[in-house]
């Protein structure tokens, strides 16, 4: 019996991980909504599409599975990442994206940006001034704002 607890345990946390991306979808689109916005046609920006922060590695990130939703919901996708470059060539996914420069500029463009990773490079306080609407998703953002939706 202690054994099936742990095996049901380690299922549930299975379970809710393949869960995340839908979850961080829905709180995108009901976010995007509240502003007289839908995701179809809005411009998405990723912060962070490394599996965990301040690595190059892709495998098993939650972010891919996050970019396809959006793209097959007709988000206009781009990211930024300071460890991946560019994201092509994938096993699971057919995306091939190339990390933009993060300035103020591609910030202020976005209809929404979602902090997906929370890498030590970011400057958070420079992305809450100048992007319209944040999904944070890593609670990257210590303090409350207007344009910051916790998911």
């Amino acid at each position: 019996r202690q054994y099936d607890f742990a095996t049901r345990f380690i299922e549930l946390a299975g379970e809710i991980n393949t869960s995340m991306p839908y979850y961080v979808i829905s709180k995108t689109m009901e976010a995007l909504s509240k502003n007289k916005k839908g995701l179809h046609g809005s411009k998405v920006l990723v912060l962070g599409v490394a599996y965990k922060k301040d690595i190059d590695d892709l495998r098993e990130s939650p972010s891919l599975k996050i970019i396809q939703l959006l793209q097959e919901k007709g988000a206009v996708v781009i990211y930024n990442d300071p460890y991946i470059p560019k994201v092509s060539n994938l096993r699971h996914y057919d995306i091939s994206l190339v990390s933009q420069k993060l300035t103020a500029k591609l910030l202020k463009s976005a209809d929404v940006v979602l902090i997906l990773t929370n890498h030590t490079d970011y400057n958070y306080a420079f992305i809450v001034k100048n992007a319209k609407l944040i999904i944070d998703t890593r609670n990257a953002v210590p303090k409350s704002y207007p344009n910051v939706v916790k998911a």
